[in-house]
C-alpha cells in the first residue's frame, strides 16, 4: 500500500466553502500520487472554529465548543472524499462534546474507509495544557480496525509515549500517531514514542504533525514537526527504521509503500522478536535488588 502522512498547516477559512476547498485539495492531491491512505494530524480540525469568526476562534472555550458544533460536517466532507477518491482518510482530530462520555470535550480523530465505513478514536491520556486549561476529557477505550489495507490502530499524539498503550495494540499492522507539538522537543518525544511503538510491535507507525503559527487560536498558535512513516530496523526495513520523513516545518504530503507480508516477515523470522519475547518481562517487574557497591 501507499501511504500519505501530513504535515498540515493550518488556515483561518472565511468560509465553509473554503474550507472544504482546502480538505479536498489535499486529499485529491494525495489520492493523484497513488496513496491509499492518508493521515491528518492532531487539532487539525481547529481549522473549523474560525467559521465562527474571530472572536470565538481566540477564544479558548469558545473556540473547542464551536469545533465540536461543526464536527458533524467536517465528517460527511471527508466521508463524501474517501469515497469519491477510494481512499481511507483518517481525519485531523478535534475537540467533540459527547454527553455519553463526559461534560467535558474529548480529542477525537475519525477514520474513513472507501466504501462508507467510519471509525472512531478518542486520545486516552491528557496532556498538561490538555487538562489545564483546556479540561480535556480521556475518552471511549483504544480500538483496533480491520480494513483491506490491514489492522489499523490510532494513538493520539501523547497517547504514543506510553508502551502499555502501544503493547494493547500489539495485533495492529499499522498504528497511525496524529500529532500537535509546539516546540522541536515535543516534536521529537512524539517522534520516539511513534518510532518505539513500531519497535516493540513490529510493525510500521505514521506520524503527521502540524506545522507552523496559528495565532488565532490559542489551541494552536504554533506548531512544529513534519511527516514521518518508521518501521523496526529490522529485515525488509531501513537500518535506521525510517521509511519515510518529511522536511520540518515544511507543510506537503510525506509517501512511503508499506508491504504487509514485510510486517509478517519481520514478526515471523526478524533478526529480533520483540514482539513475542514482550511477555518474558511478565514477572520480572518489582524484583530489582539493591546492593551496596564499595
Amino acid at each position: 500500500m501507499k501511504i500519505a502522512t501530513a504535515a498540515y498547516p493550518l488556515d483561518p477559512p472565511d468560509s465553509w466553502v473554503s474550507y472544504a476547498e482546502k480538505i479536498t485539495d489535499w486529499v485529491a492531491e494525495a489520492a493523484k500520487n497513488g496513496a491509499e491512505l492518508l493521515v491528518f494530524p492532531e487539532y487539525g480540525a481547529m481549522e473549523l472554529a474560525m467559521l465562527s469568526g474571530p472572536d470565538i476562534a481566540g477564544d479558548l472555550e469558545n473556540s473547542l465548543r464551536a469545533v465540536s458544533d461543526r464536527i458533524d460536517d467536517a465528517n460527511d466532507l471527508h466521508a463524501d472524499l474517501a469515497t469519491k477518491y477510494g481512499v481511507y482518510i483518517l481525519s485531523g482530530s478535534g475537540p467533540v462534546f459527547d454527553d455519553a462520555v463526559s461534560n467535558r470535550p474529548v480529542n477525537r480523530t475519525h477514520l474513513f474507509s472507501p466504501t462508507g465505513g467510519r471509525g472512531v478514536q478518542d486520545k486516552q491520556i491528557m496532556t498538561r495544557f490538555e487538562r489545564d486549561p483546556m479540561q480535556m476529557a480521556s475518552g471511549g477505550p483504544l480500538r483496533l480496525f480491520e480494513t483491506s489495507l490491514g489492522k489499523i490502530a490510532i494513538l493520539t499524539c501523547y497517547d504514543s509515549e506510553f508502551p502499555l498503550l502501544g503493547r494493547a495494540l500489539a495485533d495492529a499492522d499499522l498504528i497511525l500517531v496524529p500529532s500537535c507539538t509546539e516546540a522541536l522537543s515535543g516534536y521529537w518525544r512524539v517522534r520516539i514514542g511513534a518510532m518505539a511503538r513500531a519497535l516493540e510491535n513490529q510493525c510500521v507507525s505514521v506520524m503527521a504533525s502540524l506545522v507552523g503559527p496559528a495565532p488565532w487560536n490559542p489551541v494552536v498558535d504554533m506548531n512544529t514537526g513534519m511527516g514521518g512513516i518508521f518501521a523496526p530496523p529490522d529485515a525488509g526495513f531501513p537500518d535506521t527504521g525510517i521509511v519515510a520523513e518529511g522536511t520540518l516545518n515544511q507543510p506537503g504530503w510525506t509517501y512511503a509503500e508499506v508491504d504487509l507480508a514485510t510486517i509478517a516477515n519481520v514478526r515471523k523470522d526478524g533478526r529480533v522478536l520483540g514482539r513475542t519475547h514482550w511477555r518474558e518481562q511478565t514477572g520480572r517487574d518489582g524484583h530489582v535488588t539493591s546492593e551496596p557497591l564499595g
